[in-house]
């Protein structure tokens, strides 16, 4: 825990890197209440603004601020949607277990084997939200109890895995999935989106924290900004609707796509 104080604001970090942070902290707030992928934004500008620091140092304290904001959202849509709690709780648990063992190995293995493998998938992702125009605008599905939690177990166990391992895309990638896989329209999707990250974001700290692995004046600045764009993002996703929020996602993707791209090729 040796890492809690030892950087004074001000002292080791510039008022501009503040800034920064603090800027593309309510940017991925915003985006991650819409539809997912914050981390798209928020943690490549710690990675750039750190360059020197420990990997999971930077994934700890990106991860505190994520959870600060995702639990705003999470909140904010709780008021306006009815979750179905046993579908939540299961999402919730096997996808806090996964990210619990994906940050438990992330120092020990290399991340970047990944990169390949979720570009393909972004830019299958991609085309098929394209081509699929009416995609996630209302529930298109109508499973059996049994058959929704068999669906949520091995969807919460990838993703969740994907997101103490790595992270970026993560609320995209949960958002997607119960659209696709359970039939939900887009606002429901991100409703229980936030709430499943928001235990991923949790049993992940638990090792980063347990460690040391955080940085705690930038998580605290980063915090309170990706909470304000959390508050913003929620509620005009819950009043602009479904269209709203298909756009943005598609976005998202786009972005992630040429993101993966970049690292991949340079």
């Amino acid at each position: 825990m040796h890492q809690i104080f030892s950087t004074p604001i001000l002292f080791d970090t510039t008022l501009a890197t503040l800034l920064t942070l603090a800027i593309f902290a309510f940017v991925a707030g915003f985006i991650d209440a819409v539809v997912g992928g914050g981390g798209l934004i928020q943690l490549p500008a710690l990675l750039i603004s750190l360059p020197k620091t420990n990997l999971a140092t930077v994934f700890g304290t990106n991860k505190i601020a994520a959870l600060s904001g995702t639990s705003i959202a999470a909140i904010e849509y709780s008021k306006r949607i009815k979750f179905d709690y046993l579908l939540l709780a299961t999402a919730s648990f096997f996808a806090g277990l996964a990210s619990y063992g994906g940050a438990k190995i992330v120092s020990h293995i290399d991340s970047n084997a990944l990169k390949p493998f979720i570009l393909v998938i972004l830019i299958v992702i991609a085309i098929y939200t394209i081509l699929k125009k009416d995609l996630g605008s209302t529930t298109t599905k109508d499973l059996s109890i049994k058959k929704q939690l068999l669906h949520l177990t091995w969807l919460s166990l990838l993703i969740g895995f994907y997101d103490g391992f790595f992270g970026p895309g993560t609320g995209s990638f949960f958002v997607l999935g119960f659209v696709l896989v359970l039939g939900f329209e887009f606002i429901k999707a991100s409703a229980y989106a936030k709430v499943v990250n928001c235990m991923t974001n949790i049993t992940a700290l638990i090792v980063f924290i347990k460690d040391g692995n955080f940085i705690i004046h930038l998580a605290i600045l980063m915090a309170i900004f990706n909470m304000l764009g959390n508050a913003i993002g929620s509620k005009m996703a819950l009043t602009r609707g479904n269209k709203f929020v298909r756009i943005v996602f598609l976005i998202i993707v786009l972005l992630m796509i040429i993101r993966y791209a970049y690292d991949l090729f340079n």
